[in-house]
């Protein structure tokens, strides 16, 4: 009972700050630049990487990116660009 009546509290303070969903909920956000770049937040870990392909495990799942000339860019502890090779 006093955990539900924490997180409504926290839900209703997330609201009233207007924090965004990602954030307080440790969605993934993917942000796609054409054919060249990509941005995951919010990822965990990453699981497998090869130029062909990267896998990442986020809080709600995997994702898997494919393609070809895959590298790993900048990376922070939350954000991770992915961008192919020239």
């Amino acid at each position: 009972m006093q955990r539900r009546n924490k997180r409504r509290k926290e839900k209703i303070l997330d609201r009233i700050l207007e924090v965004p969903k990602e954030i307080a909920t440790n969605e993934p956000k993917i942000t796609i630049s054409g054919f060249k770049q990509m941005l995951v937040e919010n990822y965990k870990v990453i699981l497998e990487y090869q130029d062909i392909y990267i896998r990442i495990k986020t809080y709600t799942g995997i994702i898997n990116v494919n393609g070809f000339n895959l590298k790993l860019g900048e990376m922070t502890e939350d954000d991770i660009v992915i961008s192919r090779r020239y």
